[in-house]
């Protein structure tokens, strides 16, 4: 039976609080500023949800709840699979107050899981969704991912790097505008870590794409 979005929640937050440790993709910092950063990620799967809404906040819910079924074992396999984090909310360009009409919700799937990933219950509406190593520049903000706020999130970031040598290397090839990278529970309200994640060319600067600061 199909849990209550509150329920799972709930649930998503006692997982959280429980873990010491969960998985997240694994990057190298390549170039750092005092307010965003530039990473370079490996190779790596996810499992995707596509949201079609003008709000972000609800699109995030509407496609956390779907995975969130799909990793407690709504899957061909029947398995269960750990949390990790962030948990990702693409934005698809387009119009509106947010500048879309459509997202993805991502989950990054533990190492057990990333060279076959289960196959999610078809009326879940999830896709497999696999990136090659890429570069993307990342500045974090604190509080909650809101409507209210993201647009003016990116927007800094996209100030910050207009400043910098990587200044006019968004990629011309990424699907989304930008994304939105979430950490906590939902019920965590100290000490929150959000990012706004902007995909960039990797030949963005030739001093700097070579010179590792560190790994994660």
């Amino acid at each position: 039976m199909m849990k209550s979005p509150m329920v799972v929640m709930v649930l998503v937050a006692a997982m959280l609080t429980c873990l010491e440790a969960i998985e997240s993709p694994q990057y190298t910092v390549v170039h750092s500023e005092s307010d965003f950063e530039i990473r370079e990620y490996r190779d790596g799967a996810w499992m995707s949800a596509p949201v079609k809404d003008i709000s972000f906040e609800k699109a995030t819910r509407n496609g956390f709840h779907r995975l969130f079924q799909y990793i407690q074992g709504a899957n061909l396999n029947s398995s269960r699979i750990a949390m990790t984090a962030p948990v990702l909310t693409s934005i698809v360009p387009g119009a509106g107050p947010l500048h879309s009409s459509a997202y993805f919700v991502r989950f990054f799937l533990p190492v057990k899981f990333q060279a076959s990933p289960p196959t999610p219950l078809p009326e879940l509406n999830l896709k497999p969704y696999t990136w090659d190593s890429r570069y993307i520049a990342v500045r974090k903000f604190s509080g909650f991912a809101r409507d209210s706020n993201i647009v003016q999130e990116a927007q800094k970031l996209a100030t910050s790097l207009s400043r910098s040598p990587w200044a006019n290397c968004t990629s011309e090839e990424s699907s989304s505008a930008y994304s939105i990278a979430q950490y906590n529970s939902p019920f965590k309200f100290i000490g929150r870590v959000n990012e706004v994640w902007v995909d960039v060319n990797a030949s963005g600067s030739e001093d700097d794409k070579y010179s590792e600061v560190a790994t994660y």
